[in-house]
């Protein structure tokens, strides 16, 4: 018997592997990662680390894996599975047996090809990613920041942090748009520009200048923004390109049952690059969840999924933006408080409450997750305590 192979070195395969113990599986377990070092949580990336304030952001202490038996296989990419043999092809040219097999590799950061390879460009979705970015910043006084995203929002804030003057772009008509809707667009809008931000909606990057290094950014209207550091972040793609040949089938993610099995016969996906019954959730509070049900699955064990509401949250500044349920950008929104900095509001969609946001009324937010949870109409969180 040779075990489970979990390919992917982040969140969802620790959780795996964890919860697989605690249902007590005894075969030998292997966390392929990418990445040299242990896993780790990325959440911290786009804050505390990217602001200076922590630099160990392992998941789990260093003897963690050896107490439970799991093996780590760390810098080591895995290039294709031969779900017939039950294979994994590793880029150093293993080729790793598994009874089961877990692929839990996330999403990687979409990039902008027309960029080349000037110096200053970066993106943030691995630990050196985030060290090359702090230590650029540091020398940086211009930055140009492409998208305004959760990613692109929390950079932008942490390089404000740093003194860099910032121009933050996004198509869109406010950052956040697409998750959070416009009208509580704007209000992030409104809480960068207090911060000093220069915020460009409704437009995007035609190219980029520099000899050796960015020197310029010029949008798509044709103004062009001094700049010695850029940092893109336009969104990410699951990170599924290596199974190209294997038969798994995917779409938007690896396609899943809603218990995270495959197409393949013994094989699971979990977290961001899974599509679980149609719907793939890229929140780091989804995977807990996933863990125990994939983990039941597999050892043939019972396991109710929890009736819970989506939870996100982002730092921006001294401010925590915090979102349970899930908003759509044509819910109609209530805002039932606002202090010019900090806000909450509900999110109605027929009649119902679907969600809640407050940014920096972390109370408002826990209030409504019973209510998200039944479907309660949205009357019943409008109506003054």
């Amino acid at each position: 018997m040779t075990g489970t192979v979990i390919v992917g070195g982040g969140l969802a395969a620790v959780r795996t592997a964890e919860q697989l113990r605690r249902n007590g599986y005894a075969a030998a377990i292997t966390i392929i990662g990418a990445e040299d070092r242990p896993p780790y949580d990325r959440p911290p990336l786009s804050k505390q680390m990217l602001r200076g304030e922590v630099d160990d952001v392992a998941l789990k202490p260093a003897g963690f894996y050896e107490d439970n038996g799991i093996g780590l296989r760390l810098g080591c990419r895995a290039l294709g599975v031969d779900v017939s043999a039950h294979t994994v092809t590793l880029a150093d040219g293993e080729v790793l047996g598994y009874d089961q097999l877990v692929i839990a590799t996330g999403v990687a950061p979409k990039q902008i090809p027309s960029f080349g390879e000037l110096g200053g460009i970066c993106v943030l979705r691995t630990f050196d990613d985030c060290v090359a970015l702090r230590s650029r910043a540091a020398g940086a006084r211009r930055a140009v920041v492409v998208g305004a995203g959760f990613i692109g929002c929390e950079v932008t804030a942490a390089l404000r942090a740093a003194g860099v003057a910032v121009v933050l772009v996004e198509p869109q008509a406010t950052p956040l748009a697409s998750v959070l809707g416009e009208q509580v667009g704007a209000l992030v809008t409104r809480l960068h520009q207090a911060e000093g931000v220069d915020v460009r909606t409704g437009v995007g990057v035609a190219s980029v200048a520099g000899s050796g290094r960015v020197e310029s950014v010029t949008l798509s209207d044709g103004s062009v923004i001094p700049a010695d550091l850029v940092v893109v972040g336009i969104g990410s793609h699951p990170a599924c390109d290596w199974l190209a040949d294997s038969d798994i089938e995917v779409d938007n993610g690896i396609v899943c049952s809603a218990v995270g099995r495959t197409s393949a016969p013994d094989v699971w996906a979990i977290g961001d690059v899974a599509c679980w019954d149609g719907v793939r959730v890229e929140h780091w509070s989804n995977v807990a969840e996933q863990a125990k049900l994939l983990a039941a699955a597999m050892l043939d064990l019972e396991a109710v999924p929890a009736a819970g509401v989506a939870y996100f949250w982002s730092d921006q500044y001294d401010v925590k933006i915090q979102c349970l349920g899930h908003p759509m950008p044509g819910d109609t929104v209530h805002l039932v408080r606002d202090d010019g900095r900090c806000f909450a509001g509900y999110y109605e969609r027929d009649g119902v409450v679907v969600a809640a946001v407050g940014a920096g009324i972390p109370e408002l937010v826990r209030t409504a997750r019973g209510k998200i949870a039944a479907g309660a109409a949205i009357t019943e969180v409008l109506q003054p305590a």
